[in-house]
This record gives C-alpha cells, structure tokens and sequence, in this order.
C-alpha cells in the first residue's frame, strides 16, 4: 500500500502528533478541527518541534523545510480525497459514529478510514459506515508521543479486509513503526494490560499524597526498570483521556473489579486536574 496523502482529524495531543510523523515519513498530510485556534496552535507546535531538531543537529533545514510544506491545517469540509484518514478526536462513541457516517459519504470507496482509539469496539464503530466500506476500516492506535514511540496497534474489525490490515502492517514497518496486530476486544492489548499497572498504583495510594505517588513512580523506575511511573505516565497522558478508557474497557468487560475505575481518578476529573497539558495532575508541571 502506497500512503501518498493522509488526514488526521482531531489536532489534540494525539492528532498533531501522529500528523507530525505522518509528515516527518514524508507523507503529505492535512490536520482538521473543529476548532480553528486549536488547529493553528498544533501547527505552530509542530513547526516549533521541528525547529528545535534543527538547532540540536538532529534535522536539517532542507528536511524541515520540506515536512512544513508537506502539513496543512485546513477545515475537514475543504478536504475531500485522501489515501488515509486517521480519527484522533474526543473518546466518545457517538461522535466518533457521527464523524465516520459523514466521512464515509463523502469519501471515494478507496480511502481507509481509521480511528485512532484507545478502547472503543472497531465492530461497534463500523457499523456507523455503509457495508462496502467495512473491509476499508479499522483501528490504528497510535502511543503518545507518536513522534517517538515504535507501537501502533493495527486492530481489524470483523468485516476488516484482511489485505488492508496486512499491508498497513507493512506499510507501518517500512516506515519505522513497530505494529502489533490486534483482536477487536476491549482496551485492545495495551490499554488492556495497563488498567493494572494503573489501576494498583491507585489502589496503593488511595488519596491525594503527592509523596505517596512520587515513592510508586521511583520504585517502578529503578527497581521495575519503567521509563516512567504510573502516575507521571497518567499526567502525560492526560488524567481524562485515562479515566475515560479505564470506564470504557470496565463496561466492556461487564464491570469486573479488576477494572474498575478508582474515585481517586473521578477526583481529579471533577477538579479539572487532567496533567501536564493544564499545568496539573497527579504532579504540579510548569
């Protein structure tokens, strides 16, 4: 498969990154929102990244010059062909549907659509689009930040053409990323795997003891051999979008006590402490 044009819908944490890969593969690729300031905003971000590469010596001004002519911002009712178009928005079922029932309307039958997200059945998403354009969807979820981390899970749905997925796979592998093919279940398989290591984390804690949550996160780096800890890994995420999947995969399964959300995660939804991209978490940042 020959990605020659991508969009990625949703200029959020999520979407500016994968749209800044896509186009650091050289691929020449659109970023939509519904939000105007928002999409100008993740377009100064990228192009700030960017520049920053070139002061370390780690890009040259020829490559960034070509990627920032490769990355456009545009409104999604200005776009209307692409090889690939990725859903990066809100985690909520119903619009995520709405989004995918316009875009199958208005795309040629070529175009793979895909979402990007991090607990939602594909089948469940699907069903949102006409049956000829079932074989042309799937998950792709990436990992934040997308720039950097290898993973991206390429989920099938039922209906998913089996050469689709494959050569995605292949696509994704030529181009540096390390896919995992996945079933169609809940929380896929990391964010399957990870309910835990958030979920006892929590558990140990209990409240809001800052030190308590600082004590978790060594530990796990310099004796579990982590990257981060849980609680760094939450703030950087995003405390909302991780509650948000933790309710997803706990419905999905029928709400088992092993998946079940913590109040303390409820706690600082309500409080609006959602990380590092409002200044305030688990952790203070900035």
């Amino acid at each position: 498969m020959e990605i020659s044009s991508a969009l990625v819908i949703g200029a959020g944490t999520m979407g500016a990154g994968i749209a800044q890969w896509c186009a650091q593969r050289m691929v020449p690729t659109t970023l939509c929102d519904n939000n105007p300031e928002q999409a100008a905003k993740a377009l100064k971000g990228i192009h700030a990244s960017w520049d920053k590469l070139v002061e370390k010596e780690k890009l040259t001004g020829c490559q960034v010059s070509q990627m920032k002519s490769l990355l456009e911002v545009k409104p999604l009712a200005a776009v209307t062909d692409a090889v690939l178009v990725i859903e990066a928005i809100v985690e909520n079922l119903e619009i995520k549907r709405a989004l995918f029932r316009e875009l199958d309307d208005r795309f040629p039958a070529r175009t793979v659509l895909a979402s990007n997200t991090s607990s939602f059945p594909i089948a469940t998403m699907a069903e949102a689009v006409s049956p000829a354009r079932r074989g042309q969807f799937l998950g792709l979820h990436f990992f934040n930040p997308a720039t950097l981390m290898p993973l991206v899970e390429v989920i099938k749905g039922p209906a998913t053409d089996e050469g689709v997925a494959s050569e995605l796979y292949a696509w994704f592998e030529n181009q540096g990323k390390k896919p995992a093919l996945c079933n169609d279940s809940p929380g896929f398989i990391v964010n399957r795997v990870a309910r835990n290591f958030y979920g006892e984390a929590l558990r140990i804690v209990e409240t809001d003891d800052e030190a308590s949550m600082r004590e978790v996160d060594r530990i796990l780096r310099e004796v579990g051999g982590f990257k981060m800890g849980p609680f760094e890994l939450m703030d950087l995420i995003g405390i909302d979008v991780n509650y948000a999947v933790t309710c997803s995969v706990w419905e999905a399964f029928g709400r088992p006590d092993r998946f079940a959300p913590h109040p303390l995660q409820k706690q600082m939804v309500d409080e609006g402490r959602f990380g590092k991209k409002n200044g305030r978490g688990y952790y203070r940042h900035g």
